[in-house]
């Protein structure tokens, strides 16, 4: 499934303050609403497209404990949803069940929006993944559930790297590196072996992760940011190599258009969401006409000997603090991310919530690949002003300046930690 937005779409538009009512005793959905006579279930419109047979079965499980509720259910686009969320936030007609974003669920728990719930109350809850556990984490509290993610893979063009000599996707960051050598000495500067935009901050805090850095780091209930510690440093580093060595495009783009570039034929590889691949080779977007059952998906090496650890994107089910119905809705949202549901997801393309799940889609090699990939995973500070750093886009900003050598990485990080104190902590 082509979920382009998931992991672009960010916080930093949702500022409504919203007074906190309902709830808030960090027990949980299960002191409100059990006997509610009517749900409402807000849902992006992947799953009305997608896997309605899933959202069928949750209304089933909850109206057979529940005889005769009502259970209610609106779709919305990826762009529309959160207005539509903060125009009825502020009222007391909230919907009971919300889908949100991984990355944007932050902004509202700081603003405490949604209800508190209690993770026991979920099936395989104690295995989800810990990026997703992350997303729905603050202040020592969980506002949310996560309902399915969608993880980074390398991918490259197979008749690319045969023609240098190339067979087999590589094992290790060495192997990678040699080969992308290789490709582009043979297809010189005017191509790139492998097409990393600048300005894309999850492959570049990949790097960081993997090198043992970090965005920020919490102490003492205070953020501090990071990205000029020596860890951070090397990794930093070691991506403007690869923007260097194998970048040969415009060095002041992000990769919100990668899989165009991609299917235009002047690159080799990319690393980025498991669905850009498939659609670079889709005829519209193929100008080659060569990429169909021509490109394959590999987990990426990191330089530190492990698998690069790459950020989940995804979608978390939350339970606003003003909902009535607060314990069905708790109900609804176990029995559509429960094992049953995420069984159907999986068999739709997605990745589970949990490590548990994860692990049976490692045994199938149509999976394996994306699967092993999300093992190791990241996720951004749960900070109060993330925000407000995502708004300032200070990420993008320190890796173009990297990346056109307007300033060093030394310099570029140390000035981006600046940028990043002034507001992390800030609601």
């Amino acid at each position: 499934m082509k979920r382009k937005l998931i992991a672009a779409i960010g916080i930093a538009g949702m500022m409504v303050s919203i007074a906190a009512c309902g709830s808030s005793d960090g027990k949980g959905s299960s002191n409100s609403g059990a006997d509610a006579k009517e749900l409402t279930v807000w849902l992006t419109v992947d799953a009305q497209n997608n896997w309605p047979g899933l959202v069928k079965a949750a209304d089933a499980a909850v109206q057979k404990k529940h005889p005769g509720i009502k259970i209610n259910h609106e779709y919305y686009g990826w762009p529309d949803k959160n207005t539509k969320l903060d125009a009825v936030l502020a009222t007391d007609k909230v919907p009971d069940v919300v889908e949100m974003g991984n990355t944007e669920m932050l902004g509202y728990m700081v603003k405490g929006a949604f209800a508190p719930v209690d993770p026991a109350n979920f099936t395989n809850s104690a295995a989800w993944l810990d990026g997703l556990k992350a997303s729905v984490t603050y202040g020592g509290k969980t506002y949310g559930v996560p309902y399915y993610a969608g993880g980074r893979v390398a991918n490259w063009r197979k008749d690319v790297f045969a023609a240098a000599g190339i067979k087999s996707t590589p094992k290790t960051y060495a192997e990678l590196t040699a080969d992308l050598d290789k490709v582009q000495k043979k297809e010189g500067d005017k191509f790139s072996a492998w097409y990393q935009p600048t300005r894309d901050w999850y492959a570049a805090m990949s790097f960081v992760y993997d090198a043992g850095g970090s965005i920020a780091k919490e102490e003492g209930g205070q953020w501090k940011a990071n990205l000029s510690s020596p860890e951070s440093v090397k990794g930093l580093t070691e991506f403007k190599n690869v923007v260097d060595k194998y970048m040969h495009g415009d060095k002041t783009k992000d990769e919100s258009d990668r899989y165009i570039v991609y299917g235009q034929g002047k690159s080799g590889m990319i690393f980025g969401a498991a669905w850009e691949g498939a659609t670079s080779a889709d005829p519209k977007n193929d100008k080659t006409g060569k990429l169909k059952n021509n490109l394959e998906n590999f987990v990426m090496p990191g330089p530190s000997g492990k698998n690069l650890p790459v950020f989940l994107g995804g979608s978390d089910l939350a339970v606003p603090v003003k909902s009535k119905a607060q314990a069905v809705a708790a109900e609804w949202i176990n029995a559509f991310t429960g094992p049953s549901g995420q069984k159907g997801l999986m068999a739709k393309g997605n990745l589970p919530n949990n490590k548990t799940d994860l692990a049976t889609l490692k045994n199938d090699p149509a999976t394996a690949v994306p699967a092993t990939a999300a093992e190791s995973n990241w996720f951004v500070p749960m900070a109060p002003g993330w925000g407000q750093v995502e708004k300032a886009q200070v990420l993008q900003t320190m890796l173009q300046d990297i990346g056109t050598g307007k300033k060093s990485v030394e310099a570029a990080a140390k000035d981006a930690d600046t940028a990043i104190d002034k507001v992390i902590n800030t609601k």
